[in-house]
């Protein structure tokens, strides 16, 4: 089930009608309060959310998804028409998995969501463990240090894919194909930056061997 928050009628419309084509279950919610409600009866898969909402900000209920127990793993893609570079590094930085800027296309939101959707069935493989640090896909948890970190999705792929493939060097569009599902939708070769950046943030010290290979793009340390 997809939830989907936006004001506007004739865009919620349309992102339904999508949704709807593709045989993807979704609600769409004009308020705030009608949207909160929904949580309480049922969690969705995922949410697309739109930022300026006229009660409450939509970063502002992202915040909030992210610092509750039970949504804070629901994969979220904005979809806004603020859509500069740093709307976007604030949107990501707070805990979103995607950014799409309004005016957008249908065809590429859907492909946004079905990546998302693929990656939240994806657990095809066993814990990953690299010195102080354990990822499990089963769980969706990282361990560092005996603490847990709390990432995005899209984060928790790519350091999962990181530590499957330590000591090697991909570029950012390899990274883009791979993580990001690029064969389906375009995407811009920053996203990966702002991802690697979140995710050095988030691991201290671990996250220096996230190293940046100059003029191609990134690898994980293993030692």
């Amino acid at each position: 089930m997809v939830y989907v928050l936006e004001d506007d009628s004739s865009i919620l419309e349309l992102v339904l009608y999508a949704l709807s084509n593709q045989r993807i279950k979704a609600r769409g919610f004009e308020s705030v309060l009608d949207f909160n409600n929904a949580l309480k009866e049922q969690l969705p898969t995922l949410i697309v959310l739109d930022i300026m909402l006229p009660n409450e900000s939509g970063l502002s209920i992202l915040k909030h998804l992210r610092e509750k127990i039970k949504t804070r793993d629901i994969p979220v893609i904005i979809l806004s028409a603020l859509g500069s570079e740093y709307d976007k590094i604030r949107g990501l930085d707070l805990g979103a998995d995607d950014y799409l800027s309004k005016p957008f296309s249908a065809l590429e939101l859907l492909a946004r969501i079905r990546a998302l959707l693929r990656r939240c069935e994806n657990k095809d493989f066993g814990d990953l463990v690299l010195d102080s640090l354990l990822l499990s896909p089963k769980r969706r948890t990282i361990m560092l240090d005996g603490q847990e970190i709390r990432t995005t999705l899209r984060e928790f792929e790519l350091l999962a894919f990181l530590l499957k493939n330590p000591d090697r060097t991909f570029t950012r569009d390899e990274l883009l194909e791979i993580v990001w599902d690029r064969n389906e939708y375009v995407s811009e070769t920053r996203t990966v930056d702002m991802h690697i950046n979140a995710l050095r943030s988030k691991l201290g010290k671990f996250g220096e061997r996230i190293e940046t290979v100059r003029g191609v793009g990134y690898k994980l340390n293993a030692h």
